[in-house]
């Protein structure tokens, strides 16, 4: 089984589904409401458990209910908890949504805890990352955070994948910490600076990214698929039809999905049509974690494809 450490935020998702997103200052009512379980971290801590890896997840919650909530769902899910560090003095992460007939979404987040994940925690931490082979993370815990686990996996020998989520400045020396790079097409834009809305955009926003020290850059285009970018070559990926529902979670479900199978020693292609197949089933279903596939599934859906 790969091993897979995922360093990174854990939230309880308050959800609103409506008919359309409200532009400024307007209310749309008729809304259905439900709670459920994200945070980058989690969700993609969660996605490579279900996708097959065994996972160490490290996160901070605070000493609330929404903390106590977030470790016993991991905990029915099969996540181990050993990872997971409480906070006195901040309050659980907490995400309001909304989400429009198509599965499109507005997300506010306010961090918490997730916020208090320091440095020094990831330090005490080094056993969860020398037992990997493969370190994901994101950006919804602090720069300097995120900076040092991927220096320190990389003194360990893990692949190292970034998850550039949610939009963030990145300085040239956490890039070049990150053997691959996993933003959407808004990420890559604000990166580069390029209006990235097709496949020639991303390729030239990737490159760019690649001049920072980026040993490889896979931009995802939602409908339009994602594609691989690297010194030497560029490759493009289609998507897989479905019916969107909800698109929460969906960029995550890839990250997973990728990393278990990049942990498993396949080859990256593989990696990324097995990513693409998870994001695909994520979007079909509600919520965050509750939407993400098992490895069953998304084999399903790659066999399915190929007929």
């Amino acid at each position: 089984m790969s091993k897979v450490v995922v360093i990174g935020s854990a939230n309880v998702d308050l959800t609103v589904r409506l008919e359309r997103l409200p532009q400024l200052g307007e209310t749309v009512t008729g809304g259905e409401f439900y709670t459920s379980f994200g945070g980058k971290g989690a969700n993609q801590a969660v996605a490579a458990h279900k996708a097959g890896a065994d996972v160490k997840f490290l996160t901070k919650v605070g000493c609330d209910q929404n903390g106590e909530a977030i470790i016993k769902h991991l905990e029915v899910l099969g996540l181990t908890s050993e990872g997971i560090l409480r906070d006195e003095s901040h309050h659980s992460g907490v995400a309001l949504i909304m989400v429009d007939r198509m599965g499109n979404n507005a997300i506010g987040v306010a961090p918490g805890s997730n916020w208090n994940l320091t440095e020094q925690d990831v330090r005490r931490a080094e056993s969860h990352i020398l037992w990997g082979e493969v370190l994901l993370i994101q950006l919804e815990i602090p720069l300097p955070t995120v900076k040092e686990a991927l220096r320190l996996a990389k003194t360990h020998g893990l692949l190292t994948i970034l998850n550039p989520a949610p939009a963030h400045p990145l300085p040239g020396e956490v890039l070049s910490l990150a053997d691959m790079l996993t933003p959407n097409e808004m990420e890559a834009g604000s990166l580069t600076g390029i209006n990235v809305d097709n496949v020639d955009k991303a390729t030239r926003a990737a490159r760019k990214l690649l001049e920072s020290g980026v040993k490889q850059v896979i931009v995802t285009l939602g409908k339009e698929g994602c594609c691989l970018i690297r010194k030497d070559c560029a490759q493009t990926f289609p998507s897989f039809p479905v019916v969107a529902v909800d698109s929460t979670a969906a960029g995550d479900a890839f990250n997973g999905a990728l990393a278990c199978v990049v942990a498993e020693g396949r080859p990256l292609q593989e990696a990324i049509r097995f990513g693409s197949a998870a994001g695909a089933i994520t979007v079909t279903r509600k919520g965050a974690q509750d939407s993400l596939p098992t490895r069953d599934e998304i084999v399903k859906l790659l066999t399915q494809s190929q007929r």
